[in-house]
């Protein structure tokens, strides 16, 4: 089982990286460590 999952765990850290990346980049721009006040009436609001 182990060997079937190898490579796609190595894909799996890669998106993993990326989307920390940019959850990171989202906090700098968006500040306020505090995301879940945000999220109740917010989540849909910045959509164009």
């Amino acid at each position: 089982m182990n060997e079937s999952l190898n490579g796609s765990t190595s894909e799996f850290v890669e998106k993993l990286h990326d989307t920390q990346e940019k959850a990171q980049k989202n906090k700098a721009i968006h500040g306020k460590g505090t995301p879940s006040s945000k999220l109740p009436t917010k989540q849909h609001g910045n959509n164009p």
